[in-house]
């Protein structure tokens, strides 16, 4: 158990408590705070308050956290390729076919799982502290914080947009340049388990560069303004340019008249979205530090490009 014991400041004089809580502790989250002054876990001069209670300043607030057990996973030995980690937070590498989180089907197996196994005390932390996800047969960077105050800090900065997350894909057809795709995603109307571009949807940005271009596929760079599901597999099939071997979003089969065989093997045991996030970059929530992390893509997305090179005029 932490204790903290803190005088209220004569400046947050008249406010509520908990909004005065919330200024004096903004490591920790507001519905956490309010949670911890129900269960009695927060004392004002001896006693419980309620949230809506107004302080007068001079009052001694004494915090009481008890760890508790926010995930229900048990630890597995599980391969992590951990690119950073410290006190406060780690960054792995994900590789393709790894589920994130437990659910329906996936109760074991997970990164989760490989996570409680590494560091048991991430079972006190809102899924395990991941802050973002990817999905399955999505290769890359994933941000996981080690501790509540760093959790809080890490999904406001994401919140607020200050993680920049740069990926790597090939995408159908040939394009000319780069460009942003503003269109708003929501639950596909029929089909539950996709994403689509709906007028009725929350807000969706994903900027893109070209790097390379081959005979009918583009080599490009992503970066997102926002994080909704399936954003960038959704956006680039909605543009008509779904990614390579997209199961879901990707259609059928095209290959490019007159390729090669080797190009055509390649493509066909391609079985996953050609998505790779290889770049994260935001301010370490302890130090303030600026961490710029990178991981390359995985060898068999090396290797759908060196087939495109080999097959381009």
């Amino acid at each position: 158990m932490t204790e903290q014991r803190i005088q209220i400041p004569d400046t947050l004089a008249g406010q509520r408590l908990d909004q005065a809580l919330a200024q004096m502790f903004p490591e920790y989250s507001r519905s956490r705070l309010k949670a911890w002054l129900l269960n009695g876990a927060v004392l004002v001069d001896g006693e419980s308050w309620r949230p809506r209670d107004r302080v007068a300043g001079g009052e001694t607030v004494e915090l009481r956290v008890v760890p508790e057990v926010a995930v229900r996973a048990g630890p597995e030995v599980i391969p992590l390729d951990v690119v950073f980690e410290d006190d406060a937070l780690m960054v792995v590498n994900k590789p393709v076919g790894l589920v994130v989180h437990p659910g329906a089907g996936n109760v074991t197996g997970t990164l989760m799982n490989g996570l409680l196994h590494h560091a048991p005390s991430l079972e006190q932390l809102p899924r395990a502290g991941i802050i973002h996800r990817l999905d399955k047969d999505t290769s890359g960077l994933l941000l996981i914080a080690k501790t509540l105050p760093s959790h809080t800090a890490l999904v406001r900065t994401l919140a607020d947009r200050d993680i920049s997350r740069q990926y790597l894909a090939v995408c159908n057809g040939v394009l000319t340049g780069g460009g942003t795709i503003d269109a708003p995603i929501a639950r596909h109307p029929v089909d539950r388990t996709r994403m689509a571009v709906r007028e009725s949807g929350k807000p969706a940005v994903t900027h893109y560069t070209v790097i390379e271009r081959f005979r009918a596929h583009t080599y490009i760079s992503v970066v997102l303004d926002t994080g909704r599901t399936h954003q960038i597999r959704v956006h680039f099939a909605y543009r008509r340019h779904a990614l390579v071997g997209d199961p879901v979003y990707g259609g059928r089969l095209a290959l490019p008249a007159g390729a090669s065989e080797p190009l055509i093997k390649t493509l066909r045991e391609f079985r996953h979205q050609a998505l790779h996030a290889t770049r994260l970059e935001f301010a370490h929530p302890a130090s303030g530090e600026m961490l710029y992390l990178e991981a390359p893509p995985p060898a068999d997305f090396d290797q759908l490009l060196n087939v495109f090179r080999e097959d381009a005029p």
